[in-house]
């Protein structure tokens, strides 16, 4: 929504101590191993080859781990502090592999070559921001080593699934325009056209009023792309996610989000209550379905699932707004 300006703070990545960046690369160890513990299992039945080397790659996180450990207990002692990914600003996030499990291999190859590139991204930035030689060199091995990982994730479609292998630049390119783009653009579609919707429908129905309804739905649309796009360009600087300019993000959210407020405001340009009211509930149709297509093709959400939870959800904040207006 379009509040979460006021969402709970995180730590910026450059005020953490050594000894929370080493309990951040712990915790992030052990959440990436038990990711493909998890993709090994899914992928076992039909490619007993990939699911091995998924298991490999798992001990091979289960590893770094235990090294990172032990380091922590010689500088720090026994007590690990708790700081995991979403404690920090802008540090990349992992989806719960629970989203995985009807992935086909392609897909989890995509998301495992993210992966890798995050964790390498992270421990290089560890690399250079602390002092201590050994925790330093630890960090930059590390770095090479979720390196190597990444070309292991590219190699298992060249193997497997040669019919879906695609220039690795194009592939880049195409994660990080979704990265930079379409998930904040998609952000904020949604949140301008559903967050909206209760306000405006409810003015209409109050007022019946097509000059005051347009007029209160352009100050909610402009009010919510201008606290959108600041959000998204001070919640992360890229540097971490490997996300992309905050300001690219920031101008996709802002956009997407007035664009969304104002589909259904702009009916209300037409004089007459009722003809722009019918109008607008249209364009609030297409809009949600066009909100649950881009989810479908581009964050790989299940079209039924999607155009369920978008069309009730928005539906229900409709019939909300015009039931406040009417009352």
């Amino acid at each position: 929504m379009a509040f979460n300006l006021f969402s709970r703070p995180r730590r910026a990545f450059s005020s953490l101590s050594e000894q929370e960046i080493l309990a951040l690369a712990i915790s992030s160890e052990e959440d990436d191993a038990r990711i493909y513990k998890s993709y090994a299992e899914h992928l076992r039945p039909e490619y007993p080859d990939s699911a091995k080397i998924f298991d490999d790659m798992a001990m091979v996180e289960d590893s770094h781990r235990r090294m990172l450990i032990d380091m922590h207990k010689r500088r720090f002692g026994d007590v690990i502090p708790l700081i995991r990914r979403e404690h920090v600003r802008g540090f990349y996030e992992r989806r719960p592999d629970w989203l995985m499990k009807s992935l086909p291999l392609d897909k989890i190859r995509d998301q495992t070559v993210t992966m890798e590139e995050q964790a390498c991204r992270f421990y290089r930035a560890a690399a250079a921001q602390v002092s201590d030689a050994d925790t330093r060199k630890l960090l930059g091995d590390l770095a090479m080593a979720e390196e190597a990982h990444e070309e292991t994730a590219v190699a298992l479609s060249e193997k497997h699934a040669p019919e879906d292998v695609r220039d690795e630049e194009s592939m880049k390119e195409r994660r990080q325009f979704v990265l930079t783009w379409v998930q904040p653009g998609l952000a904020g579609l949604m949140d301008g056209s559903v967050s909206t919707l209760a306000p405006i429908f409810a003015a209409a129905f109050a007022t019946q009023d097509t000059k005051q309804t347009f007029l209160i739905g352009l100050s909610a649309a402009v009010g919510a792309g201008i606290s959108m796009g600041f959000t998204e360009a001070a919640h992360d600087d890229g540097k971490l996610s490997g996300r992309g300019s905050p300001i690219k993000r920031g101008i996709a959210s802002g956009v997407m989000t007035m664009v969304g407020g104002l589909g259904h405001a702009l009916p209300y340009l037409i004089p007459e209550f009722w003809t722009a009211t019918i109008v607008a509930i249209i364009v609030v149709f297409f809009e949600l379905w066009a909100i649950a297509f881009i989810q479908n093709k581009y964050m790989e959400t299940p079209f039924m699932r999607a155009a369920f939870q978008v069309v009730l959800g928005g539906g229900l904040v409709l019939a909300a707004g015009m039931l406040i207006g009417s009352g």
